[in-house]
């Protein structure tokens, strides 16, 4: 097994432990991740307008 794989499949079983045993943090992680992806798409559009506006 090389390396690039065994880090992959800890990192996926650190993922599930933390979604298993904790749940509700792990939802509010995701919804925080959500939340800055948005907040950066939106930036990103409001640029975009007022570049060619």
């Amino acid at each position: 097994m090389d390396a690039k794989k065994a880090i992959t499949l800890v990192a996926v079983a650190l993922v599930l432990f933390y979604v298993i045993t904790q749940p509700t943090q792990a939802a509010a992680a995701v919804q925080g991740i959500l939340g800055w992806l948005r907040n950066g798409a939106e930036a990103i559009i409001t640029f975009m307008r007022n570049l060619f506006a």
